[in-house]
């Protein structure tokens, strides 16, 4: 298993992996994240292609292929993220354990927080194990294994509250 402390990915690739095909602006993509040869490597598919995440992926999202003329995702401040993943920490409750599970994403992507491994606890459930850039607290979360349509209103509500 990979242990990274610094990671970069890149956007969505200009082609489908599985059947070549271009992928324009507005097109709606799916991408899977594997661990080869002690790398993260990403391929990313177009609609059509998708099957399902490929055998060995470790993570699969999917996304649309942005217009550059189109603005970008709304700004939202980092403390005020932090704030609303902190205040989340002992929450039960599905909806807010939700909403903390996609503020982590957007933290990680933001290089806030550092993923650091991934484990099951006792419940059997996937957790995933983060350290705070800032601090170096490590915290815990667990994945709710959100379905595309809930991860999608999800961030919705975090770009709408935070936003």
């Amino acid at each position: 298993m990979i242990r990274s402390t610094e990671y970069s990915f890149p956007g969505p690739a200009s082609k489908c992996s599985a059947s070549g095909r271009e992928l324009k602006a507005g097109d709606r993509y799916f991408a899977a994240l594997f661990e080869r040869a002690g790398r993260f490597e990403r391929e990313d598919y177009a609609e059509s292609a998708w099957t399902g995440a490929p055998t060995g992926a470790i993570a699969s999202w999917t996304g649309r292929i942005r217009n550059p003329g189109l603005a970008k995702t709304p700004k939202i401040d980092d403390d005020r993220l932090f704030e609303c993943f902190d205040r989340l920490a002992n929450t039960t409750e599905a909806s807010q354990r939700n909403f903390r599970y996609v503020a982590v994403l957007l933290l990680v992507r933001r290089k806030k927080l550092k993923l650091e491994d991934s484990r099951k606890n006792p419940l059997g459930e996937d957790v995933l194990v983060l350290t705070d850039s800032r601090s170096g607290k490590r915290c815990e979360v667990i994945d709710p294994k959100l379905t595309e349509a809930e991860a999608e209103a999800v961030q919705a509500d975090v770009f709408r509250v935070l936003g």
